[in-house]
């Protein structure tokens, strides 16, 4: 039996933060994490790292150096495209933005460097929680072990594990779904797509659907290719037959560039559908003994590139607020979760307001019209 003062399920972003700040303070901690290894699966794509969130979450975490490392230069630059392909806004990379990128993947591998070996248990996947009673409670996984704790953290996505034994929210459809493709070594095997994406991030807008990407590392371009579609819709896409799949989504964007749609059709990857599901943007919870949520389990919120970053803030206020109370640990989770409450609200509403201007009826003009009042904060 596990007895960590601290135990985090989940090895994201956020789990990862709040393990290196406690780590740092010299508070225990044991993480869990369903996937067998570090390299199970990929870990997305590009992160946009913010100056009021992400950034000072790395910088509690004690690796800001190593962030600087990794981050890709030029990837801040910004184009908008109508459908036709005409270049609408073009923002070049000038070195002064406040959101540096970096590939997630990366980031998420600096972290568990810095943990000491054995910090995350891999192939860890919760199958229960239940309370022992005093702020305790036991953690079982699906290998037939057991951990028990004084604080459990649910660090856990989406469709958290930990999340029901505080409120009864469950995400549900926004009614969008993205689908991801990449293509490879683009500027050789696909120089009109590459020309399109430029040097960073690409927006083609319009009212329902849109197509965005981004440059990676390696001439790889990252596409998510949105729809506000429903679940049956995409149902009755066969998505295991990729060309197919390629095909009926193309299908929607009848008339667009061919640079554009052949970020589509000429993916080097089959098709993956990216349903998008959030949680209530005014989520909170009554404060349970020895339980809190972080990142996604705590307010899942439509893609907005606030996320990642708002995870690993998270992390790093919870890990500084533990660390502030080491005798009351209702003390930091009530410190925590009230800052936690409205400055996630706000995210979240903020997201549904870019979703409005990326997909609503006045798009692309009205994404347009935001990046050229302010480019380096839209």
């Amino acid at each position: 039996m596990n007895t960590a003062p601290v135990t985090i399920i989940g090895a994201g972003l956020g789990g990862l933060t709040l393990a290196r700040v406690l780590h740092i303070h010299g508070i225990p901690v044991t993480v869990h994490e369903a996937e067998a290894s570090p390299t199970a699966r990929t870990q997305g794509g590009m992160l946009d790292i913010h100056e009021h969130t992400g950034q000072p979450a790395l910088q509690a975490a004690g690796l800001t150096e190593e962030f600087r490392g990794l981050v890709l230069e030029g990837r801040q630059a910004t184009r908008i495209l109508g459908r036709d392909g005409t270049v609408l806004f073009d923002e070049p990379d000038d070195g002064t933005g406040g959101r540096p990128e970096v590939q997630r993947g990366e980031l998420r591998r600096v972290l568990l460097d810095s943990l000491p070996a054995g910090t995350v248990r891999w192939g860890h996947k919760v199958s229960s929680v239940r309370r022992l009673g005093e702020g305790r409670h036991e953690v079982a996984f699906a290998d037939g072990t057991t951990a028990a704790t004084g604080l459990l953290v649910g660090a856990d996505g989406a469709w958290s594990r930990v999340r029901p034994l505080l409120s009864d929210a469950t995400p549900e459809y926004i009614g969008r779904s993205f689908v991801e493709t990449c293509l490879f070594d683009a500027d050789t095997r696909h120089p009109a797509a590459a020309k399109a994406v430029g040097g960073g991030s690409l927006f083609a807008p319009a009212p329902g659907k849109g197509i965005q990407a981004h440059r990676e590392s390696g001439g790889t371009l990252h596409t998510y290719v949105a729809l506000s579609k429903p679940h049956d819709w995409f149902a009755a896409v066969d998505f295991s037959d990729p060309a197919a799949a390629a095909a009926r989504i193309t299908a929607e964007f009848d008339g667009w560039a061919p640079e554009l749609t052949a970020l589509i059709t000429d993916s080097d990857t089959a098709p993956v559908l990216r349903p998008l599901n959030a949680l209530p943007v005014t989520h909170r919870w009554d404060r349970v003994p020895g339980l809190t949520l972080l990142g996604d389990a705590a307010h899942l919120a439509a893609p907005n590139g606030e996320g990642a970053n708002l995870a690993m803030y998270d992390g790093a206020e919870l890990g500084r607020a533990l660390a502030a109370h080491p005798d009351d640990v209702e003390a930091a989770l009530t410190a925590y979760e009230q800052a936690l409450f409205p400055r996630s609200a706000t995210a979240a509403a903020d997201g549904d307001e870019l979703h409005e201007l990326l997909f609503g009826d006045e798009a692309p003009h009205s994404l347009v019209a935001m990046f050229a009042g302010d480019p380096r904060t839209a």
